[in-house]
């Protein structure tokens, strides 16, 4: 019980972008369809765990041994960047069509600060190895709920009349603040 509490704590309650604010980029940048915000949440969650597993095994079994923490900042950057050259080798590779829907937010996943954010929690709270990945992964999962909340919420809008001064950014900015305050009530849950 106590991981599933831990789950929904890092998805919902702390979620990543509507309440710690982190990686807003891509969450307005790439959220205009659902098939792409649902492609980069995938990028996401794939790099976020993966980089929660490699920083904290780095920063434990070499970094600390060593008397080297000073340094997890550069290597966790180091990290981060490696796996997401992967990832866009692979999508490039094998998915052309989101590749290029992703477009220059896919390479941007290497300076999402939401990445590197929940790799220095992950250390910054002394987490064991495996709640390092489990706050990764769900702290993804997070990220991906929201970026495609807010997809569906923009195609929605796309079909509906809205006043001349808020299209565009300002109605996304509303629709993103509410979604916030919204999450916000979760909390009250743990």
């Amino acid at each position: 019980m106590n991981i599933f509490l831990f789950a929904v704590s890092a998805a919902l309650v702390n979620n990543v972008v509507l309440v710690q604010f982190q990686g807003i980029c891509p969450f307005l940048g790439v959220s205009k369809n659902t098939k792409t915000a649902a492609g980069m949440g995938g990028a996401v969650i794939f790099v976020m765990t993966l980089s929660s597993l490699v920083t904290s095994l780095i920063y434990y079994y070499v970094l600390v041994p060593l008397g080297l923490e000073y340094l997890n900042t550069i290597a966790f950057i180091l990290v981060i960047a490696g796996l997401v050259q992967f990832v866009e080798m692979f999508l490039k590779k094998k998915m052309r069509a989101l590749y290029k829907a992703l477009g220059v937010y896919l390479p941007l996943i290497t300076t999402n600060c939401a990445v590197l954010g929940i790799a220095i929690t992950n250390i910054q709270s002394d987490y064991s190895v495996g709640y390092c990945v489990l706050n990764g992964t769900f702290s993804a999962v997070g990220f991906a709920v929201a970026i495609v909340l807010l997809a569906g919420i923009r195609e929605k809008m796309d079909e509906t009349s809205i006043p001349e001064s808020f299209k565009g950014g300002p109605i996304v900015l509303i629709a993103a603040g509410l979604m916030a305050m919204a999450f916000n009530g979760f909390s009250g849950l743990l």
